[in-house]
C-alpha cells in the first residue's frame, strides 16, 4: 500500500472498508458474508484463498483462514480484502488439510479485529473454530443468560454464542453442536472445525446458501457455488435444511439436528448478492434475473429507444427485459471498480461527485433517447435518484425505472443489512410517490408472482416457491420476536 495519507474525513472509519456503509454514495443493501471450507486436501491454505477471493463480493470488511492437520490450528485474520490479509508467506505458513474461512461484512457486530472470523476458541476437548454467514435472531437472549450464568464473551460478535453454548454442554462434540443449533433461531450456514472433526450445518428453513463440491478426495463447502468453479471442484448438492454434515478420518457422515421447516431461501441472492455464475436450488443466477427482466416487460411494457442496467446485478435482468421487449440492450452506465465501496464525502456537493466516481452514463448512448432503467432494488431511493439524475443530465429525454424486487418494505432479521423499516422508502410511500421522488417518468416492481415464476424451478410447487420473501411481504418463516431481545441485520 502506499505511504500517502488519507484523509480520514473521507472515510467511515480508521481503514478502507470499515462500518456498514449506511452513510455512502448508495444506500443498496449490503452484502452478507461468505464461507468456504475444505476438508482432507494438502493445499487447504491456497484453495480456501481462491475460494475466498471468489467469495469476495459477499464481505468486504476483514477475511480469516484457520487451517489444522489434525494437531494444533493455525490461523490468520485480517481487515480489508482477501488479497490484503493473505499474501505468500501467510498463506505458506497455513499447513494443513483441512480450513474454514471466512469473509465479512459486520452490521451488527462492531467492525474490528476482533470480530473477524473464524473465531477460535480454546475449549475442554482441544481447539474449535467457527464461521458462519447469516444470523441468530435470538442471540441477544441467549447472551444474556450464558452471561448471568458466568459466560465471558471476547467479542461482540453473536457468532461466539454458538461457540459458548457447545463449550457448556457436556456431551460429545457432535452431540453439543446439535443441541446448540436446536437452541438458535435464525438463517444460518455454519462451519464448526475442531482438531479432528469439520462440521457443517444448514439453519432448517435453508435461507442461507450453502452447498458441497469435490476436489479428488476432498470435499469442499461454500456460499455460493462461483467459487468451486475457480479451482476446479466439481458441484455435488446443496446442504438439505436442518442438516449437519460431520466430517472425520472416516469420511463423511450424513445427519441432522433438526427436521425441515418451511423451505425459505432468501429471495435477495437471486435478485442481488450472489454472482451471476453462481447457482442456486440447480438454477443459473444469469439465467434466473433474465427471466426476472423478461417477466418484468411482461408486466410493464414502456415503449423506449435502450434499455440499460445498473450494474452489476441488474445487468442479466436488463438483458431479459431487451430480450422480452425488442428494445435494444445498451452499456449506458458504467460502473468504476477502483473507487471503494465505503467511500463517503463530507459535503454534499462532493458526495454527489462521488456518484460520478463510482458510476458513469454514457452520453453518446443515452443522449436524445427514452431510456428503461433496470435496477434490482430501491431501500431509501437516493441511489436510484441520484442515477436517474445521472441519465437526464447525460441527455436522456425519458427515464423509465423498472425493479426486478416488489416494493422492499421490512427489516430482514437473516442476514441482512437491511436499515429500520422507517428508512425504507417502500414502507411509508406509494409506489407513485416513489416515482417522483426519484425523478422517474414512470416507475414500477416486479410482482411478487412474477418473481417466484421467474426463479422458483424445481421448488415452484413450495410454499412461495420455497424463498423467503418477508422483507416484501412481512411473512417470516422463523420467529422473530424476542421481548424486544431479537437481532437484525448480520450477526457474522
Amino acid at each position: 500500500m502506499s505511504d500517502e495519507v488519507i484523509p480520514q474525513g473521507l472515510w467511515t472509519g480508521d481503514y478502507f472498508n470499515e462500518g456498514s456503509g449506511r452513510d455512502g454514495v448508495f444506500d443498496k443493501l449490503k452484502e452478507e458474508c461468505g464461507v468456504f471450507g475444505v476438508f482432507g486436501h494438502p493445499d487447504a491454505a491456497s484453495l480456501s484463498y481462491y475460494g475466498l477471493h471468489a467469495l469476495q463480493h459477499r464481505g468486504e470488511e476483514s477475511a480469516g483462514l484457520c487451517v489444522t492437520d489434525g494437531g494444533d490450528f493455525n490461523y490468520h485474520r485480517g481487515m480489508g480484502l482477501v488479497k490484503e490479509v493473505f499474501d505468500k508467506d501467510r498463506l505458506a505458513s497455513l499447513i494443513g488439510d483441512r480450513s474454514i474461512g471466512h469473509v465479512r461484512y459486520s452490521t451488527s457486530g462492531d467492525s474490528k479485529l476482533t470480530n473477524a472470523q473464524p473465531l477460535v476458541f480454546k475449549y475442554r476437548d482441544g481447539d474449535l473454530a467457527v464461521a458462519t454467514n447469516g444470523n441468530i435472531v435470538n442471540a441477544p437472549k441467549i447472551r444474556r443468560e450464558l452471561e448471568r450464568s458466568g459466560s465471558i464473551f471476547q467479542t461482540t460478535s453473536d457468532t461466539e454464542v454458538i461457540a459458548h453454548l457447545i463449550a457448556r454442554s457436556p456431551k460429545d462434540f457432535v452431540e453439543a453442536a446439535k443441541d446448540a443449533l436446536q437452541q438458535i433461531v435464525g438463517g444460518y450456514a455454519f462451519l464448526l472445525m475442531t482438531n479432528d472433526k469439520l462440521l457443517v450445518a444448514s439453519d432448517p428453513n435453508g435461507l442461507r446458501p450453502i452447498s458441497m463440491a469435490r476436489l479428488g478426495d476432498a470435499y469442499l463447502f461454500s456460499s455460493e457455488t462461483c467459487a468451486f468453479e475457480t479451482i476446479g471442484a466439481e458441484i455435488i448438492r446443496d446442504i438439505e435444511p436442518g442438516e449437519l454434515l460431520i466430517l472425520d478420518k472416516d469420511g463423511l457422515h450424513e445427519d441432522r439436528f433438526a427436521e425441515p421447516q418451511r423451505k425459505a431461501l432468501c429471495a435477495m441472492e437471486y435478485i442481488y448478492f450472489a454472482r451471476p455464475d453462481s447457482d442456486l436450488n440447480g438454477s443459473n443466477l444469469h439465467s434466473s434475473r433474465k427471466r426476472m427482466g423478461r417477466r418484468m416487460a411482461q408486466e410493464s411494457f414502456v415503449d423506449a429507444d435502450v434499455v440499460t442496467g445498473v450494474p452489476d446485478s441488474s445487468i442479466s435482468a436488463a438483458i431479459g427485459y431487451a430480450e422480452q421487449t425488442g428494445i435494444p440492450y445498451e452499456l449506458g452506465l458504467i460502473k468504476n471498480k477502483y473507487t471503494g465501496r465505503t467511500f463517503i464525502q463530507p459535503s454534499q456537493e462532493l458526495r454527489e461527485q462521488g456518484v460520478k466516481m463510482k458510476l458513469s452514463a454514457v452520453r453518446r448512448v443515452v443522449e436524445g433517447m427514452r431510456v428503461v432503467m433496470i435496477d434490482d432494488s430501491i431501500v431509501r431511493g437516493t441511489t436510484s435518484r441520484r442515477i436517474v439524475n445521472l441519465l437526464r443530465e447525460a441527455g436522456a429525454v425519458e427515464v423509465h425505472v423498472r425493479i426486478t424486487s416488489p416494493p422492499f418494505k421490512n427489516p430482514c432479521f437473516y442476514g441482512i443489512d437491511t436499515p429500520d423499516s422507517r428508512e425504507l422508502i417502500a414502507s411509508s410511500k406509494s409506489i407513485e410517490e416513489i416515482r417522483q421522488e426519484i425523478n422517474a417518468d414512470s416507475l414500477e416492481f416486479i410482482s411478487p408472482e412474477g418473481l417466484i415464476e421467474a426463479v422458483a424451478g424445481n421448488n415452484v410447487n413450495d410454499y412461495k416457491g420455497g424463498l423467503c420473501m418477508a422483507c416484501f411481504d412481512n411473512d417470516y418463516p422463523t420467529r422473530t420476536d424476542f421481548n424486544g431481545e431479537e437481532q437484525f441485520g448480520c450477526s457474522c
